[in-house]
């Protein structure tokens, strides 16, 4: 469960912070951009090759700065509900973002078995780029991510499921996989 508290200034907000309600208390507080997320090492570090490592090389063991994650603080949040076994709700809106910071967090298979880099691969191939609609909304997404999301092979492969489809027979052709059901959560 998170709960979320906001620090203001009148109409100004000052600070966000988030917690995991959970009866331990934080022992990590990851900064992401102008958001505070206390936390717990245990679940991150065991998923999160680059938390590992700077939280080991960190002067201040208990308190990370990360300013250059990709999809900022939305993203790391669904990295993070992940790290905590929480449901995480994947479409075709957030998914290159979350996608583009599991390869920063490098939260890959050699880390742990079932790790969201492998989810998020798997939900592209079987969900988003089997829909003509939704392989157009991540091709858009993925502008805002240049160049991680070429890297990753997103930008390609969104052209190449909406050039099969524009050459299939329309009645084979998927619309859109977030319009036909409710967002799966993984």
């Amino acid at each position: 469960m998170w709960s979320k508290q906001f620090f203001m200034d009148g109409d100004v907000i000052l600070d966000v912070s988030l917690y995991v309600a959970t009866e331990l208390t934080s022992d990590i507080v990851i900064n992401v951009g102008d958001v505070k997320f206390y936390l717990h090492k245990f679940p991150l570090l065991s998923k999160s090759l680059r938390l590992q490592l700077v939280s080991n090389t960190s002067e201040e063991n208990d308190e990370v700065h990360i300013h250059d994650i990709p999809g900022g603080p939305v993203a790391f949040e669904i990295c993070a509900k992940f790290c905590y076994g929480m449901v995480v709700t994947l479409n075709a809106y957030n998914v290159v973002a979350a996608h583009c910071a599991v390869e920063y967090l490098e939260m890959y298979e050699t880390v742990e078995k079932g790790n969201l880099f492998f989810k998020i691969e798997v939900f592209l191939n079987s969900n988003i780029f089997r829909s003509w609609k939704d392989s157009i909304i991540v091709l858009q997404t993925t502008k805002s991510l240049l160049p991680l999301s070429d890297e990753l092979k997103v930008v390609s492969h969104c052209i190449e499921s909406i050039a099969t489809k524009a050459s299939m027979d329309t009645s084979r052709v998927e619309w859109s996989y977030t319009y036909n059901r409710k967002k799966t959560p993984i």
